[in-house]
């Protein structure tokens, strides 16, 4: 059984609610009545160089790129994600079909095998900002909440870049997040 927790500073309340955050990440899984065996735990999931480009006046939509690591001994799938900066978040591909460059959503979400890494950049796997609240404006951020099947909700903040960035800024990785389910 995996189980999400945020614990907020709280006063002198924080070092109790950690000891039991920290008993319930360190105790064994249940077992299913069956007598099955157990989960494998959750994969740990690391984000690196969140981005986006700036999108002109009138533009619904934009693309998201980033690297997702996955240390762990057992696949992750990133099936959904959220922001309030667009009506709806998609995970997209890109094929090409008969010369004519195709994007398509994939609708199981996508895979980050164990222990790899998956790249998503233009041209390739990306995440679609759809319906678009208001245009992206360089040198700004997009708050960006990625749902995974195992690691749970990683929230990131895309950097704006300019319309012809090709990556994320060198100096700019620390946008990155890591999550776990523990």
């Amino acid at each position: 059984m995996t189980i999400n927790i945020i614990v907020r500073a709280a006063g002198l309340a924080l070092p109790a609610a950690l000891s039991l955050l920290l008993q319930g990440c360190n105790s064994e899984p249940e077992s299913e009545a069956t007598g099955a065996a157990s989960e494998a735990p959750a994969a740990a999931v690391s984000i690196t160089g969140p981005w986006t480009r700036e999108t002109a006046q009138g533009q619904s939509a934009g693309g998201g790129f980033m690297t997702i690591a996955n240390p762990g001994s057992a696949p992750d799938r990133l099936v959904s994600g959220t922001s309030p900066a667009a009506g709806e978040v998609q995970i997209h591909t890109v094929s090409m079909d008969g010369g004519v460059m195709r994007m398509r959503q994939l609708e199981d979400g996508l895979e980050i095998p164990a222990g790899g890494t998956v790249e998503l950049k233009p041209g390739s796997f990306h995440i679609m900002l759809i319906d678009l609240a208001q245009p992206l404006k360089a040198g700004s951020k997009v708050p960006l909440v990625l749902h995974f099947e195992k690691a749970g909700n990683i929230e990131v903040e895309l950097d704006i870049r300019l319309v012809t960035a090709t990556g994320p800024a060198a100096s700019m990785d620390h946008g990155g997040m890591t999550g776990h389910a523990g």
